[in-house]
Formats: C-alpha cells, sequence, structure tokens
C-alpha cells in the first residue's frame, strides 16, 4: 500500500464550536468547506475534518479514545501563542523523553503538542 495523503475525521455534536476553534484559534487552513464537513490542512499531505455528527451516518465518541499528536519545531512560542489567544492549554511535561503540552477542543479531543528532545 502506497498512501499519499491522511485525513482524519472527527465527528462532533459541538460541530459549530469544534470547527471554530480549530479555524479561528487554531488557525489551520481550510481546504474545504461544506455545509457540515470542513477540511484542514496540517501539513502537505495531511489532514484533520470536522464533520456534524448530526448530519452524518457515524456518531460522535464524544472525545473519547481519541489523541491528536502534533509535532512541532518552537513548542515555546506555540504555547505562547496559544496562551495568549486564549486557548487552555496545559503545563509543560516530559514524555518519552519530549517536551509536551495537552489542550482539548470543544468536543473532548485530546492535543498532545511535542517538540523533538
Amino acid at each position: 500500500m502506497n498512501i499519499h495523503r491522511t485525513n482524519t475525521i472527527l465527528y462532533c455534536n459541538r460541530w459549530d464550536a469544534t470547527v471554530k476553534f480549530y479555524r479561528d484559534m487554531i488557525r489551520l487552513p481550510v481546504l474545504l468547506q461544506k455545509a457540515w464537513f470542513v477540511e484542514f490542512q496540517l501539513t502537505d499531505n495531511s489532514c484533520l475534518s470536522v464533520a456534524d455528527a448530526a448530519r452524518t451516518s457515524i456518531a460522535s465518541a464524544g472525545g473519547d479514545g481519541m489523541t491528536l499528536s502534533w509535532l512541532v519545531e518552537d513548542i515555546d512560542a506555540v504555547h505562547d501563542r496559544m496562551l495568549a489567544d486564549g486557548i487552555d492549554v496545559g503545563p509543560f511535561m516530559v514524555t518519552w523523553g519530549a517536551r509536551t503540552f495537552y489542550l482539548f477542543d470543544p468536543e473532548g479531543h485530546r492535543i498532545e503538542v511535542w517538540a523533538r528532545p
């Protein structure tokens, strides 16, 4: 199998708030927007989509069992910007030797932001 692109789809009960979180607070670029589905670009070959669970055949998991893990280059700058923008981010920790911090989107999905040691 030769995968060229990945897309993680989050099915959300709090769709409007979750879209606003990723678009306006995290500031991810929007690649596609429909009435109940928004696709955000993470990297050249990786996307994150948010679907309105009320309009799909798949129910929201309410954030259970999901962690989005994002490797960033300047974790201090990301943490500082998120704090300045009013995002509730956790303190720095060390996880498997890497500096990390955690936050949650409005649907309850955990986001791990980390930098290489």
